[in-house]
């Protein structure tokens, strides 16, 4: 058994909130916590309830109603709560936002301001006619506008759904043209890179498209509106546990996005179980997650509000001005919990930024990384380039429950490539194709039992057949989420890809991630993406690289990558064909679109490249399509 890469203090492990929730709970240690959560499920999510202090007019007789099947338990029905009002709790003179952009640029709100912005903006809402139930669109860059807008939605009961500026047209109807918002609220401009984009022009036109919208709101006249307009109070409007406060978007690779609605009350407490026992937040931490207003981290970053700690906010590229800019961010603002993405902290090993030597990093305690699988290389560049005794959590989840299936715990060990456990209260398992669980080996992750962030639906989707295809169609009754993962030894899951883009070479199930952790180790290979290709009435495994700027892929470089797979993975895992390409497609969220190269490499019309941040890259491929077959 591998030596952990750190091991918490147990005077840590005993200080934690997890360790506090633990004792009371009664349970000897997290084993046992997990299994009573699952066991005892309505006692477990009204500890939570009662432990996080959630704020509420009128609290549940029952924590849980079973109803016969995973969609229709009840989560505290007859509760009556605001979402805004939980994270707006704290309303003094600490510093709730730190909105920081590429040039410097920085804006702070506290806790008193922040509510006042609210109420404001809030109050012009209803005077435009936004009432509980109703949709406000954004298509913000990650500011301070952005969670003002949000909060002033949710204290109403209406329903928010954002996107990033960085959205084509065609992408941001896709998704606003189906949920119908009465009003849009958008920025004129944004900057990434260095380099300004005027977007004006692109949300009049989503105006001008989609007939529901009355109004547009853009930064400006939010800002003018908290600084001018007369003092208010939010008027919170209580509403039910399941009423819809998000609509959230899959990435729409394979057609129109599914508009996925989660609720109150299962939004705020799967955050603040998170927040509070997986990550430990308290109103002394700075939250900082690198991420768009149209990826699910956003809305869960926000949450932490509700704990009552600093949120950094920050707009533009993570390597502008420089590739250590985010690690300037950290000491500049004494940021302790970071979240990147698996491709940031690749990219900055790649980079050869080491920020334990070029900063100080002394408030630094927690780094979270999700989008894709963290490699093993990834696991140990952490550990060698930035200060001992941080503690590394991969997380796993995503936009279907707005939060996590596996992630950290500060009671427990971090051991390379793995994610440290199952979630509490979440009924994790691995089955095999024919739907047994399995205690080893790789499989489909699932979700046996209902947990209160499961969506409440899709919009437009009456009687529910597309919410239960999307789930329950491979496993009746149990939710598969569509990843490709396994349980380790020490309790912990490695998650090898997603179950659509496992290759199949031979009849044997390999996941994307185990080749690239061993192609991605390679120093000249910048990123990787491979898929499977129909071959000779089998399958075959085709890669693609990136490579370092001014590098070619030699016979050498072939050579050396293949060997570094057969050796680290097995001889099935080596790729039949290598190539070189400039640039890999990516959804707006930042994850590799397998799923639209595998397309084109068989000669068919990948089915959404409006979902694609870049669908430009996929000409290469229609090059490689007839060199590879």
């Amino acid at each position: 058994m591998a030596a952990p890469l750190m091991t918490p203090a147990p005077e840590a492990v005993a200080r934690s909130q997890m360790a506090a929730f633990m004792r009371r709970a009664g349970c000897s240690d997290y084993d046992a916590l997990h299994a009573w959560s699952i066991r005892e499920r309505a006692a477990f999510w009204k500890h939570v309830w009662d432990y996080c202090g959630v704020v509420a007019s009128a609290s549940a007789t029952d924590a849980l109603v079973e109803a016969g099947d995973f969609h229709s338990a009840q989560w505290f029905p007859g509760a009556r709560l605001n979402f805004a009002e939980n994270l707006l709790r704290r309303r003094d003179g600490a510093t709730a936002l730190v909105a920081a952009c590429e040039d410097g640029a920085r804006r702070t709100l506290t806790y008193a301001e922040l509510y006042r912005a609210t109420a404001r903006l809030a109050a012009e809402l209803r005077e435009r006619g936004v009432g509980p139930g109703d949709r406000v669109a954004a298509w913000l860059p990650n500011g301070a506008e952005a969670v003002i807008g949000m909060l002033a939605t949710a204290s109403i009961g209406a329903v928010w759904s954002s996107c990033s500026p960085d959205f084509g047209v065609a992408g941001a109807l896709d998704r606003f043209g189906q949920i119908e918002p009465k009003i849009l609220i958008a920025c004129r401009q944004y900057d990434y890179g260095g380099k300004t984009f005027d977007v004006s022009a692109k949300a009049e036109s989503v105006r001008a498209s989609v007939g529901s919208i009355e109004a547009l709101l853009w930064t400006g006249d939010i800002e003018r509106l908290v600084a001018e307009r007369e003092e208010e109070a939010v008027d919170l409007e209580q509403r039910a546990f399941d009423d819809p406060l998000y609509i959230l978007y899959s990435s729409g690779t394979t057609g129109k996005p599914k508009c996925i609605v989660h609720g109150i009350g299962g939004t705020l407490l799967q955050h603040l179980k998170e927040h509070r026992l997986h990550v430990g937040l308290t109103p002394a931490d700075t939250l900082f997650y690198f991420t768009t207003c149209g990826w699910m981290m956003w809305n869960w970053l926000v949450s932490g509000l509700a704990s009552g700690c600093t949120l950094v906010l920050y707009d533009g590229s993570p390597f502008h001005p420089k590739p250590a800019a985010l690690m300037d961010l950290i000491d500049a603002e004494r940021i302790t919990v970071f979240g990147t993405s698996a491709k940031y902290l690749s990219a900055l090993g790649k980079a050869r930024v080491v920020p334990r030597e070029s900063h100080d990093l002394s408030s630094l305690r927690t780094i979270l990384s999700t989008g894709s699988p963290l490699t093993h290389e990834n696991f140990r560049e952490v550990y060698r380039n930035f200060p001992p005794g941080i503690a590394l959590a991969s997380i796993s989840g995503g936009t279907d429950i707005v939060s996590c299936f596996a992630l950290g715990n500060p009671m427990l060990p971090v051991h390379e490539g793995e994610l440290q456990c199952r979630g509490l209260g979440m009924a994790v398992d691995v089955f095999d194709e024919g739907g047994a669980p399995l205690a080893q080996g790789k499989g489909e992750l699932v979700c046996t039992k209902s947990f209160p962030s499961r969506p409440i639906g899709f919009w437009n989707d009456p009687d529910g057949a597309k919410y239960r295809a999307a789930y329950f169609e491979k496993f009746p009754g149990v939710w598969a989420h569509g990843d490709f993962a396994e349980f380790t030894e020490h309790g912990g899951m490695i998650v090898h890809g997603r179950s659509d883009a496992v290759l199949n070479p031979g009849g044997v199930r390999i996941g994307t991630a185990e080749i690239y952790r061993q192609v991605e180790s390679i120093d000249a290979v910048v990123e990787a993406l491979c898929v499977a290709q129909d071959w000779r009435d089998d399958v075959r495994i085709v890669l693609f690289v990136v490579l370092r700027e001014g590098l070619g892929l030699d016979a050498d470089l072939v050579s050396e990558i293949r060997t570094r797979i057969r050796n680290n993975a097995s001889p099935r895992h080596v790729p039949a064909v290598i190539e070189q390409v400039s640039d890999i497609p990516r959804t707006m969220s930042g994850k590799i679109a397998e799923l639209a190269v595998r397309d084109v490499i068989h000669g068919r019309t990948p089915g959404n490249t409006t979902a694609l941040a870049n669908p430009e890259a996929l000409a290469q491929f229609e090059t490689v399509r007839s060199a590879a077959g």
